[in-house]
């Protein structure tokens, strides 16, 4: 599984802090962190309500890559920083994300066929997010087609068929279970997937517990990639067994230290 790591985000109150004292070495502390603990690519995101979100983004972008080699996702809603963090990125990039709203995949699979990014795609359309696994099958397929019809390579998709919170909509998690089998039918080879993990655990207890959980169902299911926590130590064992009894990975007596 592609571990994407969640940590550098301006949503945390330290990384919030650190971001408004220019703090280079916190976000590169929190970088190896999430590099050594197993992650393959870095979400980055300013956090909301900035004024100069486009000015962080390359800042981030940059002080990160002084310190990992590792590949970097810009996570922002924003056109303008979304430029901005593709313009300092020295790997292949990410973008995080896109809906099937018109107005955004008219902006963002131009963007990714010119940087040669992959792009999350939310199974998201004007109307919001769908109740059931059908009509989000309906709306990737919309966010296939589209990407294709703008220069992006339907294998640097990954389709999100968004994680909703088991406190507020607990039916949807068996859902989200049956929209990633079907996401995988809808071409040859099947589309990449990606879930935003910790969203499921969200205002819960034993949210950590929850996640490991969810992420094996999913993972079962044929999940590519998640947006986590890779410092919990626990999930990652998750993901590793999971990988070896999906024959991912070849078994060896010491699969957890790989």
């Amino acid at each position: 599984m592609i571990v994407i790591g969640e940590r550098i985000n301006g949503q945390f109150p330290q990384v919030s802090k650190a971001i408004d004292a220019r703090d280079a070495k916190f976000i590169q502390d929190l970088a190896h962190e999430q590099v050594d603990a197993g992650a393959h690519i870095l979400d980055v995101n300013t956090g909301p309500g900035r004024d100069d979100s486009a000015a962080v983004m390359a800042w981030l972008v940059k002080t990160i890559q002084d310190a990992v080699q590792v590949r970097l996702s810009i996570d922002s809603p924003g056109l303008k920083v979304q430029q901005a963090g593709l313009a300092e990125c020295k790997l292949e990039p990410m973008i995080n994300s896109t809906t099937a709203e018109q107005k955004r995949m008219e902006k963002f699979f131009p963007l990714a066929a010119e940087h040669n990014a992959e792009i999350i795609c939310l199974t998201i359309n004007e109307k919001g997010i769908p109740n059931s696994a059908d009509a989000r099958s309906e709306i990737a397929m919309l966010l296939l087609a589209n990407a294709m019809d703008r220069g992006v390579n339907p294998e640097k998709v990954y389709l999100d068929p968004v994680v909703l919170p088991i406190s507020a909509a607990q039916d949807q998690c068996p859902m989200l279970c049956e929209a990633i089998t079907s996401f995988r039918a809808l071409n040859t080879p099947p589309p990449k997937t990606v879930v935003g993990l910790s969203n499921v655990s969200s205002g819960a207890e034993e949210r950590s517990l929850l996640n490991r959980t969810y992420l094996a169902m999913l993972l079962g299911r044929g999940l590519d990639a998640a947006i986590v926590d890779p410092n919990d130590v626990e999930l990652m064992k998750v993901v590793k067994a999971a990988e070896v009894l999906l024959n991912q990975k070849l078994y060896a007596h010491s699969f957890l230290k790989a």
